[in-house]
């Protein structure tokens, strides 16, 4: 016997709110499952669903790190725990992929040890796993897809996290476009400095947004989710998004921005027929690039990972 859990995919950034704001999606996720061992130490005895991309040594794969170092916090060093990791969702697409493994691997090991640890409490173990892959310290997607909803990262030293109210009505649709962008090399173009202009006014959306979210207020919501610094930086790395978003705001989309570090394109929508609609134009505007892609519909997931 085991313990399976799945953590959902999510959007980090929101676009509005870089490395600071996230969203859980209901899907896609990965699923990973710990049982005990009689073999002394923690081991990968499987994964499914990676082309061969994902290393099964435990130091190196962002779900092993992360119930590793949970493992050293509990002082458990000697347990034998296996784990099989089920992939669920494109690698380098900008859904939170190595995140999600990530928290499903400390909630999974966290309840077959039956540690009576909270999501709250294990969330810093999760950020470390999910630092193999992006090269730092990130909650804005560990941290909704361990806990649910929208996600606020006010400080990662010491770490602190704060959700956001979700207002009722709010849908995303997510496409991925079938090029891997790595989270690595996303960064790699961004510049160091910021032009106090742009601070200024990517601040006030920010504001803007989180006084949206908690007033539902959905217009206010869509007026905010602009980004003067990271998205012109990175569009480029993107065939045709400034297409895409374009056919989405003419779709009816609250807004429309890079999932992550991209290649995912997400949009806001205040009903499940805008995101639908939302969705298939983005869909469509890849499609004129000669780009194949796949369509997420998703509500706010407000559980986040959970034992299933």
């Amino acid at each position: 016997m085991g313990i399976k859990v799945f953590a959902p995919a999510s959007i980090g950034n929101v676009g509005v709110g870089f490395d600071v704001l996230g969203m859980a999606l209901e899907r896609p996720g990965d699923e990973v499952i710990a049982r005990k061992s009689t073999i002394p130490g923690l081991r990968i005895a499987k994964i499914t669903g990676h082309g061969g991309q994902l290393p099964y040594a435990v130091e190196e794969n962002t779900a092993g790190v992360a119930a590793q170092r949970l493992l050293e916090h509990l002082g458990a060093h000697e347990v034998g725990i296996e784990l099989e990791i089920h992939k669920k969702m494109p690698l380098g697409s900008g859904l939170g992929s190595s995140a999600a493994s990530a928290a499903a691997a400390v909630l999974a090991v966290s309840e077959l040890l039956r540690t009576g640890m909270s999501k709250r409490d294990l969330l810093p173990f999760a950020c470390m796993g999910e630092q193999v892959a992006s090269g730092g310290f990130h909650a804005d997607n560990v941290a909704p897809s361990l806990l649910g909803g929208i996600v606020l990262v006010c400080s990662n030293e010491p770490l602190e996290v704060h959700r956001l109210h979700t207002p009722a009505g709010l849908y995303a649709a997510v496409v991925y476009p079938h090029i891997q962008l790595l989270t690595r090399e996303a960064r790699a173009v961004l510049r160091a400095e910021v032009p106090l202009r742009d601070h200024v006014r990517q601040s006030a959306y920010l504001a803007g947004f989180v006084v949206g979210c908690f007033t539902s207020d959905l217009d206010l919501i869509g007026r905010s989710l602009k980004d003067v610094v990271i998205e012109p930086q990175r569009a480029p790395l993107i065939p045709g998004f400034y297409e895409v978003q374009a056919a989405a705001l003419e779709a009816g989309a609250l807004g429309c921005s890079i999932s992550g570090a991209g290649p995912s394109v997400f949009a806001l929508c205040s009903n499940s027929l805008i995101a639908e609609n939302a969705g298939t134009a983005m869909q469509r505007a890849f499609q004129e690039r000669g780009i194949a892609t796949d369509l997420y519909l998703s509500k706010v997931n407000p559980e986040g990972a959970v034992v299933c």
